[in-house]
């Protein structure tokens, strides 16, 4: 239990040195996120397409 005690004391010491961003910037950073993830998804699904029309074409044809 003392192990549990002092691991617990230690943890709270490091969370209160966190410095917290400010609304802002948890802000701008959430939405450069997300606008990042929906570049990457639509150029990977644009190129699934374009490989998927591909093959479609070499193996009907």
């Amino acid at each position: 239990m003392n192990k549990l005690t002092a691991y617990l004391k230690g943890a709270r010491e490091e969370f209160a040195k966190v410095v917290w961003p400010s609304r802002e910037t948890a802000i701008q950073h959430t939405l450069i996120v997300i606008v990042i993830s929906l570049a990457v998804a639509i150029f990977l699904g644009a190129v699934d397409f374009i490989l998927t029309k591909a093959l479609e074409i070499f193996l009907v044809t």
